[in-house]
């Protein structure tokens, strides 16, 4: 059985994870930032509009998780690391879409081994350049993946509450 030292750290958009990452950084752990965000601002210093990039949602999904894929197959399995989102966030995403069989991403999910999960709670609910979602699509994001990670039999740990202190407290004390 495969395993590694990775911890996820996922929710829905506007749950924190990007701030919560950037802190785990500055107290020098190894940190992946999360693969769609990346896509999403290489297109667009390459001119693309948030609209160009995800006119077909089901297309960019199918990017991003061969983005996270390739992450993960060159990331050390025993090196301690936070993810900001994991391959199981596919999962929820393709449900999202009404996509329930994919073989690529079945594949991909025989492959993804994780430590544990922290599930941050979502927080007000916020638009970026990046978010297309609406507020009723950041709850259902939630449900569906704690559904993705639960099914795959992910050891998860919610975290709630809107200080960010507590939340990092929470998520170091859970190691």
């Amino acid at each position: 059985m495969k395993t590694n030292n990775w911890y996820i750290i996922t929710g829905a958009p506007h749950a924190g994870k990007t701030t919560l990452i950037e802190a785990l950084e500055n107290l020098g752990h190894t940190v992946m930032f999360e693969a769609a965000r990346e896509y999403i601002d290489e297109e667009m210093k390459m001119g693309k509009t948030i609209r160009e990039i995800r006119e077909d949602e089901l297309e960019f999904q199918k990017k991003i998780l061969a983005m996270k894929i390739e992450k993960e197959n060159k990331a050390s399995r025993e090196e301690l690391i936070f993810w900001d989102r994991g391959i199981p966030d596919s999962m929820a995403y393709y449900e999202m879409l009404g996509v329930a069989e994919d073989p690529f991403l079945q594949k991909a999910m025989e492959n993804a081994v994780y430590k544990k999960v922290f599930l941050l709670q979502p927080l007000a609910y916020k638009k970026d350049y990046a978010r297309t979602e609406s507020e009723e699509q950041q709850r259902m994001i939630h449900e569906l993946l704690k559904k993705a990670y639960l099914a795959h039999g992910c050891e998860l740990v919610e975290v709630g509450g809107d200080v960010f202190e507590k939340r990092l407290e929470s998520i170091l004390k859970n190691l």
